[in-house]
């Protein structure tokens, strides 16, 4: 009996350890999930523009320091103001390789479109890499030198005066729409594709200004085609020392867009835990904070998961209230 006794002992001893180390390899396995085949990286706006850079700068500092063992692949889907994508990653509920980097449109199009059938606080937060900026441009010959002067131009064209933009309720036509309330005028907006396309028809002639993000503009404004009148930010940028901010000049217009990665609803937590790893190191790398620097990016606060949410509850709150005092017809042009 006693020998019984502890083979039985030793037996279950055995079926425990084994339990045991099972259970250590499950968590393992969970800790350890990446990527099994390439992530589609979705971007809700067009080729060329500050969220088209910005993702392809990305994926491309992904790939050159091996930061995923599967592909991220950039793809545009910039159609009803970025409703194309919301709704894309809408549609691919619980999807582990589905990734959408956004806009402010992120929290717009959704309220304005409310037949959309996204609730993007839902979504799930992955990492907020940046807030971006806005500068108010035009063409470097056109004679226009400060907000004073642009201001009596554009009011000396009773409507006429052609703004470039990315569409009905993109943050580009929320701050054209906060700018038209602020001065008193009114202005034709025209939308294009994305905001690359924009500065290059700001170049071209076809439009009179825009407030274009500074990534847009850049490579303009260095040949000499473009120049800055005014910066909505709280205070200037080292990228533009000699611009002015609309509050320097007694007007208090601050806005900025924000620049996040999040996953479609329903995403394992397991891979929101990967992802927010891997786009931690993309942010805190030299390239990605010298790139903040030199393109007019706020890159001083990472936010991540929870504290992305809480960041996206804030801001869907705040755009509401700006659609309010502008009035959805004022972006939508009905």
């Amino acid at each position: 009996m006693r020998l019984l006794r502890n083979i039985f002992m030793s037996a279950a001893l055995t079926v425990a350890v084994s339990a045991t180390a099972m259970s250590g390899l499950v968590d393992k396995a969970k800790a350890a999930w990446e990527p099994v085949k390439p992530v589609e990286f979705i971007i809700m706006a067009g080729t060329g523009g500050g969220a088209d850079q910005i993702a392809r700068l990305i994926q491309g500092l992904i790939e050159k320091h091996g930061l995923s063992p599967r592909p991220f692949i950039p793809i545009n889907k910039p159609g009803g103001s970025g409703a194309e994508a919301l709704r894309y990653l809408q549609d691919h509920a619980g999807d582990d390789h589905t990734i959408l980097v956004t806009l402010n449109s992120f929290y717009t199009t959704p309220i304005i479109q409310a037949d959309l059938g996204v609730d993007v606080s839902q979504f799930t937060p992955i990492g907020r890499m940046a807030l971006d900026t806005f500068l108010l441009w035009v063409q470097s010959d056109s004679g226009i030198t400060d907000l004073e002067s642009y201001v009596a131009a554009v009011k000396g064209t009773n409507g006429t005066w052609k703004v470039g933009g990315t569409g009905s309720g993109q943050e580009d036509s929320i701050l054209t729409a906060m700018m038209e309330a602020e001065f008193g005028y009114e202005v034709t907006y025209i939308p294009f594709p994305g905001g690359g396309t924009v500065a290059k028809n700001l170049v071209g002639g076809h439009i009179d200004s825009t407030v274009n993000n500074p990534a847009e503009q850049n490579e303009f404004y260095r040949a000499g085609n473009t120049m800055p009148l005014v910066q909505f930010t709280p205070e200037r940028m080292a990228a533009y020392p000699d611009i002015p901010t609309a509050r320097e000049l007694g007007v208090d217009i601050v806005y900025f867009m924000q620049r996040s990665i999040n996953g479609p609803p329903g995403m394992s937590a397991e891979a929101q835990a990967w992802y927010i790893d891997l786009f931690s190191k993309v942010y805190n790398g030299e390239e990605w904070q010298t790139f903040c620097v030199e393109d007019g990016l706020d890159c001083t606060e990472w936010l991540a998961g929870d504290d992305l949410q809480a960041f996206h509850g804030a801001q869907i709150e705040r755009h509401k209230a700006l659609i309010e005092e502008v009035g959805a017809a004022a972006l939508t042009g009905e």
